[in-house]
């Protein structure tokens, strides 16, 4: 016996199925598994483009938007495209009404004399934070590019005394609009400028004042955008979910291991398949972590789907080898060699009917984004990662334990 435990263990099939459970192991404990919005609470929105653009353009898109999130102060906040013509926005800690202004406005900036534009958000190199007066007061000092700076001295050449009209989105930002001083109009380049505005108290000034530090610093918009979801989750309930999700996976396993033990009576089968099941999750979980994939509900069924193909296809390697093994033969160890081969055969190719099936669904659901039938997408992924984990690390490992301990 201890020499088949040595050999055993000695098998490629078995140290990759270890590395690979060491490597999930370490990554969760580092990295952590990050959980979906519906688990740990927050806001989504769901966001369109007028228009379908690239990839560059789109990765303009998203860089914008978490600037402008991350510089407003929303925590855990994640941007990211789906398709050429929709972003996600996930956050915790805000409402979508509290971000939905910021992020929907294309946020052009524009200063003109004249009714003339001198200033354009690329003209800005730098941007301080905003300064605040007990009256509702307020300024944003910001440095010009070099060619920036030529540009507005050209243009407010001579114009001292006229009045410097801010624009957000096309819209004046000041009703009453400062004058353009007489240093600035003297034609030489000066990088140092500031907009400044007012408004009726202090906390509507610190709103105005952070939404033009917020734009300036981030840049515009390359195209418009408008909102066509959103959808919440409170903390208590994505915790109730939580909850929910761990007990149904609890019921699962122990399901799993009360039908395997009433089918086989044989502790030495039963628990290997407890073992080898566990296994499958705890790799799955590992590969979420590294590859950053959220854990939410939907990908929680799709581990629940994969590791019942898993369990499924280790009873056909077990009823392959239980059942051939009773016919007599002299060479034992050999025919349930072959029997593995011919179980294994079956499941790979179960799997790509599955991996096939699935992968439209994926598709589908990373186009249409988190909402509607966008949802299978975290099902679908999670269930073809299952898969391939199964048939590629588990499956092979387990059937070596089958011809090593019960042929």
């Amino acid at each position: 016996m201890a020499s088949r435990i040595s050999e055993f263990f000695r098998d490629r099939r078995v140290i990759l199925l270890v590395i690979f459970l060491l490597i999930s192991v370490v990554s969760i404990a580092t990295l952590g598994v990050e959980q979906g919005l519906d688990l740990k609470g927050g806001s989504s929105i769901q966001l369109q483009l007028e228009e379908p653009v690239n990839e560059s353009t789109m990765a303009v898109v998203t860089s914008v938007l978490d600037k402008r999130l991350n510089i407003y102060g929303v925590s855990d906040v994640k941007v990211r495209s789906s398709g050429d013509q929709m972003v996600i926005v996930e956050m915790a800690g805000k409402s979508p009404e509290e971000v939905e202004k910021l992020i929907g406005n294309p946020g052009i900036f524009e200063a003109k004399i004249d009714n003339e534009t001198v200033l354009t958000g690329s003209d800005v190199a730098s941007v301080e934070s905003p300064v605040l007066g007990e009256s509702g007061q307020w300024q944003v000092p910001f440095k010009l590019t070099t060619e920036g700076a030529k540009k507005f001295a050209e243009l407010s050449k001579g114009k001292g005394g006229h009045e410097v009209v801010f624009y957000l989105d096309g819209k004046q930002i000041d009703k009453n609009p400062p004058q353009l001083s007489e240093e600035l109009a003297s034609g030489e380049p000066v990088t140092d400028v500031e907009v400044t505005g007012g408004a009726e108290d202090v906390e509507k000034a610190k709103t105005e004042s952070n939404t033009i530090f917020t734009v300036l610093k981030t840049g515009s918009l390359p195209v418009k955008i408008h909102t066509v979801g959103s959808n919440t989750v409170s903390p208590e309930l994505g915790q109730q979910f939580g909850y929910g999700a761990l007990i149904a996976g609890l019921l699962a396993i122990f399901g799993i291991a009360a039908v395997v033990f009433i089918r086989y009576r044989k502790a030495i089968l039963a628990v290997p398949i407890l073992i080898t099941t566990l296994s499958e999750i705890v790799i799955i979980l590992g590969v979420a972590s590294i590859i950053h994939w959220n854990i939410d509900l939907a990908a929680i069924a799709g581990l629940i789907a994969s590791v019942g193909t898993g369990v499924d296809d280790q009873i056909i390697i077990t009823d392959e080898v239980l059942h051939h093994d009773s016919d007599e033969t002299r060479h034992r160890r050999t025919r349930t060699q072959m029997n593995v081969k011919n179980a294994l055969f079956i499941i790979f190719a179960s799997a790509g009917t599955l991996i096939a099936a699935m992968l439209p669904l994926a598709y589908v659901g990373f186009q249409r984004g988190s909402s509607g039938i966008g949802t299978i997408a975290g099902f679908a992924f999670t269930t073809i990662i299952g898969v391939l984990v199964g048939v590629f690390i588990t499956r092979p490992a387990y059937a070596k334990f089958i011809e090593m301990f019960v042929s």
